[in-house]
């Protein structure tokens, strides 16, 4: 069997119309601007319309990749989405997105592990596509964060926005050199031990509601810096590369302190660090693929560059790819 390597062709992203500044939610909950931004770095977020589902933005962003990629739908055999607030609690969404792309061949399914879960996607669909199942993917995050989140709770309400970012990956021979495009390397990790540092306090088989987010921030904030960098570390060390041969660090857009903590533990410039938190808020799933469209269209990530995705998510789970551009 001939070796593959996953390449990115395109790139997309959607974010809902609707705009909540930090002024709105002081008219909402006991907090001010001041106290969002200096703990943050959020000062808006956007938010889903009534009856806007989380497979609606996940299609836009879809699109918008394909388009990117100047692929038809119809040559997509494999849609991995990365979602913690599907539509439904069956099907997947991605069923949703698959039938809203006219695509009736291949395969949809979601994975679930929250903020990570579009680094957990794009590691899966990468080994079906090294392993020559499938030859075209299209990986997405997608969140309607604001569906699950206690509005009068102001250590998370704040923090949280819906989006939706989606690229497509295609098998290609893979070369020897590690200078050639594609993803190069994955690493995921999880440790339940953590589950109520960050978790929804609702379920289909304990509560039959959705429920709503709750966490510990300071614990999340310390595994966040201090506790993920394992992953990262394995991706190095499966090609070889290390932190100063990167051009762009893609972290999960959880806040600012976050990324320019685990930016600075990694050993990481300033100037290489793409962060859209300030205008997007943490948008769990879709935060990554929102973050390398933003810097795609705006010239910063081009053909060649070393690219290091890394996120933590509730569970705890956490992961790194290290991708050429």
């Amino acid at each position: 069997m001939t070796t593959k390597r996953s390449v990115v062709v395109g790139c997309g992203s959607y974010l809902p119309s609707r705009v909540l500044t930090n002024a709105d939610l002081v008219d909402m909950v006991d907090t001010s601007d001041a106290w969002i931004a200096q703990r943050t770095g959020i000062t808006e977020r956007h938010i889903a319309a009534p009856g806007e589902l989380t497979s609606d933005l996940a299609l836009h962003a879809a699109r918008a990749a394909l388009d990117a990629a100047a692929l038809d739908p119809k040559e997509i055999d494999l849609i991995v989405l990365g979602t913690a607030t599907p539509d439904n609690t069956f099907p997947a969404s991605a069923v949703t997105v698959q039938a809203g792309l006219g695509i009736t061949q291949g395969v949809a399914f979601d994975v679930q592990a929250v903020c990570s879960g579009f680094v957990f996607a794009l590691a899966t669909a990468d080994n079906f596509l090294k392993n020559g199942a499938f030859k075209h993917a299209l990986v997405i995050g997608a969140e309607t964060f604001s569906r699950i989140l206690d509005w009068k709770d102001r250590t998370t309400c704040v923090l949280f926005g819906d989006g939706a970012g989606a690229i497509v990956l295609r098998a290609e021979p893979a070369p020897n050199s590690q200078n050639s495009r594609g993803v190069l390397a994955t690493s995921l990790r999880s440790d339940g031990r953590y589950k109520d540092k960050l978790y929804v306090d609702g379920g289909p088989s304990s509560t039959g509601t959705a429920g709503h987010l709750r966490m510990e921030g300071r614990d999340v904030f310390r595994h966040a810096v201090a506790g993920t960098g394992d992953a990262v570390e394995s991706v190095f060390g499966a090609t070889g590369y290390a932190a100063g041969d990167v051009d762009w660090f893609v972290p999960h857009q959880a806040n600012q302190r976050i990324i320019d903590g685990a930016a600075n533990r990694l050993g990481i410039a300033p100037e290489k660090v793409i962060s859209t938190v300030e205008r997007h808020g943490n948008t769990s799933a879709a935060s990554i693929p929102l973050a390398l469209d933003a810097a795609i269209l705006d010239g910063r990530i081009k053909p060649g560059d070393l690219v290091l995705l890394q996120a933590v998510g509730g569970g705890f789970t956490w992961g790194a790819a290290l991708v050429r551009w």
